[in-house]
């Protein structure tokens, strides 16, 4: 089995790669930064026994996505799993947001998505495969001062629930994760003290590993994750 995970060369998509790589399964991870990239390909190759390959690309850009796929066909021969991670975060009050960040959220979140899922729509059909996009609990709960995140978390859970429906027959299963307070890994692995009661990235990598193991038969289409705690004062 082969997965393609955007913006997976740290965070979540870091943490998923692992997660898939130690299961066996061969992953192909982008980043926007060639020294990130290069430093995570070197860190999950000793997870194995999958293997991973590391591809600098922007998801804002349709060619690089096609590219990638390319790459990855030429790599491993297969494309089964698709996950959309990539993504960034504008955090201001509408009266102080800028146009170009409100673009940046929406091309990269949103649009980014897009040309991600068609860019890897034949390899995964013809493998009957697996798309999954990683929004956030922000894709059903407003907050102030994320008008541009929640519009495209918002756009991110309505887009891949649609396209569940569309891909359904051809046999493409589509789920959207929907994560809350996720840590950021911090001194080779470890969590900060602050953010140890936070979801740690390979929980959703787990929880990926999950889904595909899942009997065929069932779908869950959307699953929101929240810690099981909330943090110490």
């Amino acid at each position: 089995m082969t997965a393609l995970i955007t913006g997976g060369s740290k965070g979540i998509g870091y943490g998923i790669a692992e997660s898939l790589i130690k299961e066996g399964v061969n992953v192909a991870f982008t980043g926007r930064k060639v020294a990130d990239v290069d430093n995570a390909a070197q860190q999950l190759a000793h997870f194995g026994p999958g293997k991973a390959i590391g591809l600098v690309a922007d998801v804002r850009d349709f060619e690089a996505q096609k590219a990638v796929v390319a790459k990855t066909l030429e790599t491993f021969g297969r494309l089964d799993v698709l996950i959309a991670n990539a993504g960034v975060g504008h955090f201001a009050p509408i009266t102080s947001l800028s146009p170009e960040q409100w673009q940046e959220t929406i091309d990269t979140n949103l649009t980014g998505v897009f040309y991600s899922v068609k860019a890897a729509l034949d390899p995964l059909v013809a493998a009957q495969g697996y798309f999954i996009s990683i929004a956030s609990l922000a894709g059903t709960n407003f907050f102030a001062n994320a008008s541009a995140y929640n519009a495209s978390k918002f756009g991110l859970v309505g887009f891949t629930q649609a396209v569940m429906l569309d891909l359904r027959e051809a046999g493409v299963k589509c789920s959207t994760i929907m994560p809350g307070s996720v840590a950021t890994y911090f001194n080779n692995h470890q969590p900060s003290e602050a953010d140890a009661w936070k979801i740690q990235p390979e929980d959703l990598g787990q929880m990926v590993v999950d889904l595909l193991k899942m009997n065929p038969r069932t779908l869950p289409s959307k699953i929101e994750v929240r810690p099981s705690q909330v943090p110490k004062k």
